[in-house]
């Protein structure tokens, strides 16, 4: 989930800020990578207090 939302995040921000520009492969993916570096710890520490919110929600 991490990889891919932080890829379409990157990606629209990226093209918000710049346009369609040629280059703009290489600004997503230095964008991309980035965001991927702070997505991937972040859902490792939230989906645990998420499911167990969920759950007692549901409960």
């Amino acid at each position: 989930m991490a990889l891919f939302m932080s890829m379409l995040m990157s990606l629209v921000i990226s093209i918000f800020n710049v346009g369609l520009v040629s280059d703009l492969p290489a600004i997503w993916l230095k964008a991309w990578l980035f965001a991927f570096v702070v997505a991937f710890p972040v859902t490792l520490l939230v989906t645990p207090l998420v499911r167990r919110l969920v759950s007692r929600i549901t409960s």
